[in-house]
């Protein structure tokens, strides 16, 4: 008997024992979910002339089609991960998502990739909710910051990686080989989240929170999104990292063809020293961002950490903007990675705070439905809005026509950076 009342401290101990190992693996998986979605952006050119694709197609394989099917599967998923056990619903959305990525490499037509690209965005909704939930559960609210910070190292540096490596492979053995090279990896990881990982109790890290949420029987559904919606606070956190990922998927899925296209980089060489540096640029950002959100929460409270997030995007946008209009390519990418830096500050805490303002019980539901918005509108309608305007304006511009849509986009920046303003705001009202 006493041996079952014991139960739960030993597994919550090994779970917070292996805290770090678990954070490692949900990071892990986060880069190879990066990966896989952003290796197209090095083979667009490649697959254009390959498969004679059209900008608006590859905007379709970038974003819309890929957004479509892994946000809004994302809310389903992340009901049952509430209710069910996350890391085994992690392990087979990455091995789903992984295979997917490899077919990839079979495909003989636009249909073809279409469909596979699907497949890998059905694999990946079931990877971020469960994810997010699992981290704050492990968490307390003055160090989920930089925990969130450093699982989305998995964007950062799986969006670089998968640009060098996909490059790499690409440049000795076709656009096909690279597909299979990111993809297979990943089933192998699958197996390891499946067998390692721990699944930690619900609220472990909000002792408080337990004692007044866990006899509260689980809100419905369309509950959850209107407790989401009448939450201001959480409506100007996701309006902005919806906007800020608008912005940043178009701008980074068409980032290596403008390379390309526009400063007469050759692929090889976006990949094998611009994707790297920038990545790590990226995650540095990141770090210091989410160490500096929770060093300012600990100190002034958690309404500062949004306004964190605003001065480091007002930072960044002007040398983001001028990345279009330098023609000298040093200064081009100076200006580049000086923007890199201060970018990839909003990340860890944007989540973060919408797991802390979330209910116990509909974590993953409220990491799903930032995504369903953010994937939707940021992944969805980002790159190809940028392949749109680029097919608009290139009887007028011709080759330099992606620059000035890439431009275009770029200048909604200011309006993210008010909704995280706005977001801080609210929260010290309400503290």
């Amino acid at each position: 008997m006493a041996k079952v009342l014991n139960r739960p401290e030993i597994a919550d101990t090994l779970a917070l024992r292996r805290r770090g190992l678990t954070l490692t693996l949900l990071t892990l998986t986060y880069f190879f979910s990066f990966m896989d979605r952003q290796i197209l952006a090095i083979l667009l050119e490649p697959i254009k002339r390959d498969l004679v694709l059209t900008d608006t197609q590859l905007g379709l394989l970038s974003g819309l089609v890929f957004a479509l099917f892994y946000a809004t599967l994302g809310v389903p998923i992340a009901r049952l991960a509430d209710r069910t056990n996350r890391r085994n619903i992690i392990a087979a959305s990455l091995a789903i998502w992984s295979a997917m990525t490899a077919m990839c490499g079979v495909a003989q037509n636009f249909t073809q990739l279409l469909l596979f690209r699907i497949g890998v965005g059905v694999g990946e909704a079931g990877s971020g909710p469960p994810s997010q939930s699992i981290i704050a559960d492990l968490y307390p609210p003055e160090k989920r910051a930089s925990a969130m910070a450093i699982y989305s190292l998995g964007v950062l540096l799986g969006g670089g990686l998968g640009i060098m490596i996909g490059g790499n492979v690409a440049h000795a053995y076709g656009w096909r080989a690279a597909m299979m090279v990111v993809g297979i990896p990943g089933v192998v990881l699958a197996l390891i989240v499946r067998f390692v990982m721990v699944e930690p109790r619900r609220g472990l890290s909000d002792v408080a929170r337990v004692a007044e949420e866990t006899d509260e029987p689980l809100p419905g559904m369309w509950h959850g999104f209107l407790q989401m919606l009448h939450n201001g606070a959480a409506v100007y956190l996701v309006c902005g990292i919806m906007l800020t990922s608008l912005v940043g998927y178009a701008l980074t899925g068409w980032g290596p063809s403008y390379m390309q296209r526009s400063l007469g980089m050759s692929m090889l060489d976006v990949a094998n020293y611009i994707a790297l540096p920038a990545a790590l640029t990226s995650a540095v950002s990141a770090l210091v961002g989410g160490a500096i959100a929770d060093r300012m929460a600990k100190r002034h409270g958690l309404h500062t950490q949004p306004w964190v997030i605003a001065v480091m995007k007002t930072i960044a946008f002007p040398f983001a903007v001028g990345f279009y209009f330098i023609d000298n390519v040093p200064l081009a990418l100076t200006s580049y990675f000086v923007a890199s830096l201060f970018a990839g500050a909003y990340i860890g805490p944007t989540y973060a705070l919408i797991q802390h303002l979330a209910p116990l019980r509909l974590r993953a539901m409220w990491a799903a439905l930032a995504l369903l918005f953010t994937n939707l509108v940021g992944l969805g309608l980002g790159p190809l809005a940028v392949g749109r305007i680029s097919d608009m304006l290139a009887p007028t511009y011709g080759t330099e026509s992606l620059r000035y849509a890439m431009f275009a986009v770029a200048l909604l920046t200011p309006v993210p950076i008010f909704c995280y303003w706005r977001a801080g705001v609210l929260m010290r009202r309400h503290r």
